[in-house]
């Protein structure tokens, strides 16, 4: 059997379909890949022994009205290349991580009755899923979501290296509370800015890393050093786990995957959701970790003094003990409860 995977330029949806691509080669399955041919897709595809078909489209909200016609041209020409694809590789279903890339793809797979599984990965359904929900056969997703019919609560597939770490993890109780900062790989102007100045006067010997993104060292370095901090500050880790790991606790934005890997480490979160998310995703990712107490919420038009407190008060109250003593298997199983729901359904289903 051959799936189509459909995902593109960020690490939210493409990371996620290299999990359920790999173990749907791991399980003697054939994988067929539809992207845009960003950096980020061919870094995480690049072990995976497949066919990478590229497409050319924008996305639709936010644009201006030239944008929207250019867009819909796109996706009329899309679904004709995608059909073609569908026929050429013998495509038997399809598989799509959101993203407006998924549309078309969606559409060719409707049009040529070739069933449609689709993976949201945050806690509000983006528009693309929300489109192909009406038609796709199981909806899976990352986080709860109310009145969604045909879901399947199958939490988020994470990287590898996140489900190896999380085997080995043995817990450590140290004097010093060790503190992870991150706004994901391009950093986060926010928590570059505003974060190194709620460690000042704090009265407990901290040990924190921050992740500052390209271009942005120098300045967070001096940040820290005018406030009198002594930090470890890069651009980029590439072992991400080992950081998270590290840490008593970790700082960051909210996006679906970063919370899923992080918590499935054992590790809780003071949460910085971008207020300018699509549908303020983030905020209701944030909501839903703090719902199975594995994190703080601070938005950022709450004053920095709010923030300090937060972090005063959860280093104080050591809450972050609790956060390493509770387990959360949500996503380390998702990859798992995907495939086997995708196979119950063929098992269940004649599909001409």
């Amino acid at each position: 059997m051959k799936f189509l995977i459909v995902a593109a330029k960020t690490g939210g949806h493409v990371f996620p379909a290299s999990a359920i691509a790999k173990s749907l080669v791991k399980n003697n399955y054939e994988v067929v890949f539809i992207g845009t041919g960003t950096e980020i897709e061919k870094s995480a595809y690049e072990e995976i022994d497949s066919k990478i078909y590229n497409l050319s489209i924008e996305g639709f909200r936010g644009s201006n009205l030239i944008i929207k016609f250019k867009v819909i041209y796109q996706i009329f020409v899309n679904i004709f290349k995608v059909i073609k694809i569908i026929k050429e590789d013998q495509i038997d279903a399809m598989i799509g991580f959101g993203g407006f890339i998924t549309v078309p793809s969606g559409i060719a797979c409707w049009l040529t009755r070739k069933p449609i599984f689709l993976h949201e990965q945050n806690a509000v359904l983006g528009s693309a899923n929300k489109l192909l929900s009406k038609i796709s056969k199981i909806n899976f997703i990352g986080f709860p979501i109310k009145g969604l019919k045909r879901a399947v609560l199958s939490g988020n597939p994470i990287r590898d290296f996140f489900n190896d770490s999380q085997k080995n993890y043995i817990g450590k109780d140290n004097e010093e509370i060790k503190i992870y900062i991150t706004g994901g790989s391009q950093g986060a102007e926010y928590i570059n800015q505003t974060v190194p100045l709620i460690f000042k006067n704090l009265p407990y010997e901290l040990k924190i890393r921050h992740q500052c993104g390209k271009d942005k060292l120098e300045k967070v370095k001096d940040l820290y050093k005018s406030n009198e901090i002594n930090a470890e500050v890069n651009e980029f880790y590439k072992n991400p786990n080992e950081q998270i790991i590290w840490s008593d606790f970790v700082i960051s934005r909210a996006g679906a995957i970063s919370l899923s890997e992080i918590t499935s480490l054992k590790r809780g979160v003071v949460m910085i959701p971008l207020p300018t998310s699509i549908d303020n995703h983030q905020l209701w990712n944030a909501k839903s970790i703090e719902g199975i107490s594995m994190g703080i919420l601070h938005e950022q038009k709450e004053h920095i003094n709010h923030l300090q407190k937060k972090v005063e008060t959860l280093i104080k109250n050591k809450v972050f003990i609790s956060w390493k003593n509770t387990e959360n298997l949500d996503h380390i199983n998702s990859a798992k409860i995907i495939i086997a729901n995708i196979e119950d359904f063929f098992e269940n289903n004649e599909i001409i």
